[in-house]
């Protein structure tokens, strides 16, 4: 079975990224035939910076490889590289309503987020994604429940596709990631994002000590104020991390500890940096080793360029023809 996913070029991955999407797709990769893709076209409907947007391609290869996708198994490539994605975006937009396209959340998040800048591409946005899946014929995407809705009109596209010029495209269903959101260190109640504070998220670049120095901060269990009070793991946003990076030892240890008030934040907090120094370190000294062989990032993008242009060369052919396109 084949899987498509793709991640925008925002710069470099915090650990909501990662725990979200790409250290799942690193297990997956195993399973399936895989395409990881940079879907830098999908990135230029917002505003973003033309200067910094190379770089920012090139930054998120290196994310993929040092995480763990392998380029021997996997094929990872740039979406602006292959041509039929926008081809076949153009083509899937004549059987795609109107009114399909303006009822995604999405469209309404981004009417109210950037209502001086409410281009047609933010618009056309899911006829791109499904025109992504469907020209490698996915039949899985690993996506989390934001993009659910996005699948369910690819899988609509699909269906009125096959119908109308004959069975071309299987319907894509969501892999829904196995992973609970992470959220902001300074307010729980927001999703980790890059959009606020840089004290809000980690970076998987972050240094050890900027790290430390972000965890130490970060909100704990509101109604404790003091070491002597008992905590409550379950109102705590730090237990949630632990829940994420540490032993089931040491999830039983900071419950005991917390509620019965035997150590204070900072010391659970440290037991967490651990933790996650543990799983990121050996990533960051990867990347820093990829970061001195650029030529070996550019080898594995062009390489998943040739790959993914075969395939792709055979789709649009086909669905050029079954639409009298010739």
């Amino acid at each position: 079975m084949k899987l498509f996913s793709g991640i925008q070029p925002s710069g470099t991955i915090h650990i909501g990224n990662y725990l979200g999407a790409i250290k799942n797709w690193a297990k997956l990769q195993d399973k399936y035939q895989s395409l990881f893709c940079v879907v830098d076209y999908h990135a230029i409907t917002s505003p973003y910076d033309p200067d910094k947007l190379p770089a920012r391609v090139i930054n998120t290869v290196l994310d993929f490889v040092s995480c763990g996708i392998d380029p021997q198994k996997s094929i990872i490539f740039v979406q602006s590289h292959v041509k039929e994605h926008t081809e076949l975006a153009w083509l899937l937009n004549s059987i795609t309503s109107i009114g399909s396209l303006k009822r995604m959340t999405q469209f309404k998040e981004k009417m109210i987020k950037y209502p001086k800048d409410v281009n047609a591409g933010i618009l056309n946005y899911p006829i791109l994604m499904t025109a992504d899946i469907l020209l490698y014929k996915a039949e899985v995407v690993p996506v989390g429940e934001d993009q659910v809705q996005h699948i369910e009109l690819a899988r609509e596209i699909a269906r009125k596709f096959n119908k109308k010029f004959g069975k071309t495209f299987p319907e894509p269903k969501p892999l829904l990631t196995k992973s609970r959101r992470i959220m902001s260190l300074i307010d729980p109640t927001r999703k980790m994002s890059k959009s606020f504070d840089k004290n809000t998220y980690i970076a998987m670049t972050d240094s050890k000590e900027t790290i430390w120095k972000k965890i130490a901060s970060a909100m704990t269990d509101p109604a404790r104020k003091t070491i002597k009070d008992p905590g409550n793991p379950n109102k705590c946003n730090i237990y949630n991390f632990h829940e994420i990076f540490s032993s089931k030892q040491e999830l039983n240890k900071v419950v005991d500890a917390c509620t019965k008030a035997k150590f204070g934040c900072l010391d659970c907090k440290q037991i967490l940096f651990k933790n996650i120094m543990k799983e990121l370190e050996p990533i960051q000294a990867k990347r820093k080793q990829l970061e001195q062989n650029p030529a070996m990032i550019q080898a594995i993008i062009k390489k998943g360029a040739q790959q993914a242009q075969i395939i792709a060369t055979q789709t649009i052919l086909e669905v050029k023809k079954k639409m009298g396109i010739i």
